[in-house]
């Protein structure tokens, strides 16, 4: 036994052996909670408190599940399989199988995965003759399934409109197919084991006796329903009294909970603290992972957060590195410094590239840091999504630009055919390609071929290419793909989903990348892109096919990570690189429409700074192209809150104009202006105005013609450096 508790911090021993009682564990990142979790439930177990089958530990992934059971193998010597340990999903599976009678399910029932319960609203969709424009069966999926987490059945809908009545009516519709065919859904089975225990009085009894200790991993990720789940298993009644009932043993950490947007609710860590023994509530604050400035910096950022059970990490791992701050004059800057860092830390330093990671706020982010790894030939993999160009959107918008270009392009042709829907359904497609067939031609042409209402919905296609065809005739490379995504309908379909903003976020950086390839194409004296418009639309294609090839890393091989700062939660590196640290973008604009919403994007930065182990590089742009269009951005406010010590500014240094007009007549000596001439007829000390941050004086200039920038002091907004070429400044 006490081999088995040894390796323990006093904290943690503290939460391990805690008695028979509910306790709320806040584990910092990487405090060792899941060795609490295995190690308790393996002393539980060791000292004859409760059986193995007495314990149900419940996790958020399968891969958490499958590494509990590992450590417990490791512990313990009994076969952990037999053990309740699972996702939510999987043990109220479980329970399904075992009960399927009294849940009114039939013994074969099947588990519809996302693919299916999309294809099956869509089915019912077109029984019931709905229009999907109207209601998109994505959009009616989130609304059943919402619902579904909060445990609210179709009957139960508060409607106090049309639209939302309408929606609740398929709902009830989707239940009685479901029922009918013998359907459960991954919402379906939480609700219906959580209605199968309310109802079933005997059988509740039976699991509230049998499991003696209840576990829960990630605690603040839970939604409504799962809470409400825990404290039916757990007998808890209003004051959380347990004298009939099992101990809960809930480990989490209220300042890493990022999933509001899945319905996360981590006001349920407040809950849980005044519903069940605030007595008991255990800080595990010592850090395995990061160095001290790190977490330093980490301590000082989450503390802005008002609602928050609080803790302070602390390692004794001594300072560390400080972390470097990167200001970039442009997003291009940026990416060049990352991957030159990544370079430096492998080559000078010995660092594996597979413990460096990129992490970006959204993943849009991700293709010009991708650009630049590719052209340096530094492999990469994107981490748990897809490379750029092989995101769906971005494929969609590249089949029409395929098309405009090479109408024979069969592919292409086929991929958007019906993309958005134009009710071209597979019959009417396999017609047509044995019309193409037999006439040896590709299928655009074979169109004409076709009569009826098949030939009215592909002609339609076959005139929309046509249409942006001549529309875009004049039109330079972006203003091209900017039309092409508008008026192809792309955009307007991923307006109308709930979750669409992070794809029309790609397509808008499909239009930079277009940008970005005219003028990469000027600078390195390739005209390709400038001889005309439909040679560069070819060249761009072919550029995009580059990229998107096989040049990812494979299995096995050394590569710098790429992911979103939702994707590295749980994750660790050696080195981490937040990229695109500017307000709009981290913090994420839509945070201010939000209720708490700065709360979570800090969380959020919280987490994200908290996955480095050794160095931590923090860095933002000036300015950054969105929508094809230069913007000028201001740092992230979330810089301001890392104390100054902790931080090595790594932009060369730039002096610090005085509020005043830097040549002023007035000053002291009334020294002259320098005559330094820009374009424009710009100079320094002259008072300009610009149409984001307004009046300010310029101080100091660099660069020449086209590379000439100015730095201005804004006031308020700042000292800001501009490119001449776009600032578009006014003499004031």
């Amino acid at each position: 036994m006490s081999d088995l508790l040894s390796c323990l911090n006093p904290p943690q021993l503290q939460a391990v052996t805690l008695p028979p009682v509910h306790g709320l564990i806040l584990a910092g990142a990487g405090s060792g909670k899941t060795r609490v979790l295995t190690t308790r439930i393996a002393w539980l177990i060791s000292t004859g408190q409760v059986s193995p089958h007495g314990v149900l530990a419940v996790t958020f992934t399968n891969k958490a599940a499958r590494e509990m059971q590992a450590r417990l193998a490791a512990l313990l010597p009994i076969h952990p399989r037999g053990l309740w340990i699972g996702t939510f999903h999987g043990l109220c599976h479980r329970m399904l199988r075992a009960h399927y009678q009294d849940a009114a399910l039939p013994q074969a029932f099947q588990i519809l995965d996302t693919a299916d319960q999309l294809a099956l609203i869509k089915r019912l969709l077109k029984n019931l003759g709905v229009d999907d424009e109207k209601y998109p069966p994505k959009e009616v999926m989130y609304f059943i399934n919402a619902q579904k987490e909060q445990g609210i059945r179709a009957a139960q809908v508060e409607a106090f409109d049309p639209y939302t009545r309408r929606k609740a009516e398929l709902y009830a519709e989707y239940e009685a197919v479901c029922q009918r065919e013998g359907g459960v859904d991954f919402a379906e089975l939480l609700l219906r084991c959580y209605e199968l225990l309310c109802r079933n009085e005997p059988l509740r009894r039976h699991y509230q006796q049998r499991f003696r200790h209840i576990l829960v991993d990630e605690f603040q990720d839970t939604n409504r329903l799962q809470y409400a789940w825990l404290k039916l298993l757990a007998a808890a009644d209003q004051r959380g009294a347990q004298e009939a009932g099992a101990a809960l043993f809930a480990v989490g950490d209220d300042d890493q909970s990022i999933y509001a947007f899945r319905g996360a609710e981590v006001a349920n860590m407040r809950e849980f603290e005044r519903h069940f023994a605030a007595a008991n509530l255990i800080r595990l604050e010592q850090n395995y992972r990061s160095q001290g400035n790190i977490l330093s910096a980490a301590n000082a950022l989450i503390q802005n957060n008002r609602e928050r059970l609080g803790k302070n990490l602390w390692t004794d791992a001594g300072e560390g590195e400080p972390i470097r701050v990167f200001e970039g004059f442009t997003d291009l800057d940026e990416a060049r410094f990352v991957v030159d860092e990544v370079r430096a830390l492998a080559d000078e330093e010995g660092m594996a590239r597979s413990q460096m990671a990129f992490l970006y706020r959204s993943n849009a982010q991700s293709r010009v840091l991708e650009h630049e790894l590719f052209s340096r030939g530094i492999p990469y993999r994107v981490y748990g999504g897809l490379r750029f160009f092989e995101r769906q959107e971005i494929k969609h918008a590249l089949a029409y630009l395929r098309l405009m270009a090479n109408p024979d392009d069969d592919t292409a042709f086929l991929r958007v055919v019906n993309f958005p829907t134009r009710g071209i359904g597979a019959r009417t497609l396999e017609n047509l390609q044995a019309t193409a067939h037999q006439i040896n031609s590709s299928l655009y042409n074979a169109a004409a071929s076709l009569s009826g209402k098949a030939g009215v919905t592909v002609g339609g296609f076959v005139r929309l290419i046509e249409q942006l065809r001549r529309e875009t005739d004049g039109l330079n490379l972006p203003e091209t793909v900017t039309h092409v995504i508008e008026i192809s309908g792309l955009a307007g379909h991923y307006r109308n989903e709930k979750e669409g903003q992070e794809r029309l976020e790609n397509l808008d950086e499909l239009i930079n990348a277009s940008t970005l390839f005219v003028a990469e194409a000027g600078e390195e004296g390739n005209n390709t892109a400038n001889e005309g418009e439909a040679n560069a639309l070819l060249a761009f294609l072919t550029h995009a096919s580059l990229e998107s090839g096989e040049h990812q890393a494979g299995e096995g091989q050394e590569a710098v990570q790429l992911m979103s700062v939702h994707a590295a939660k749980g994750l660790e590196f050696d080195a981490v690189f937040i990229t695109g640290l500017e307000q709009g973008l981290f913090p994420h604009e839509n945070a201010a429409q939000e209720r708490d919403g700065l709360e979570e994007e800090r969380r959020l930065m919280y987490v994200a700074m908290t996955r480095a182990r050794k160095r931590l590089y923090l860095s933002y742009a000036q300015s950054r192209l969105l929508h094809g269009q230069t913007r000028y951005c201001l740092p992230s406010a979330f810089l301001d809150e890392i104390p100054p010590e902790l931080l090595k500014r790594l932009t060369k240094a730039r002096p610090i104009a005085p509020k005043m007009p830097a040549w002023s007549s007035t000053m002291h000596n009334n020294e002259p202006p320098p005559e330094e001439k820009l374009p424009g007829g710009l100079r320094v000390g002259m008072n300009v105005r610009h149409a984001k941050f307004g009046f300010g004086v310029i101080v100091e200039s660099e660069g020449e013609g086209e590379q000439a920038r100015v730095q201005v002091n804004f006031g308020s907004a700042g000292m800001k450096w501009l490119a001449l070429a776009y600032a578009r400044l006014e003499p004031a």
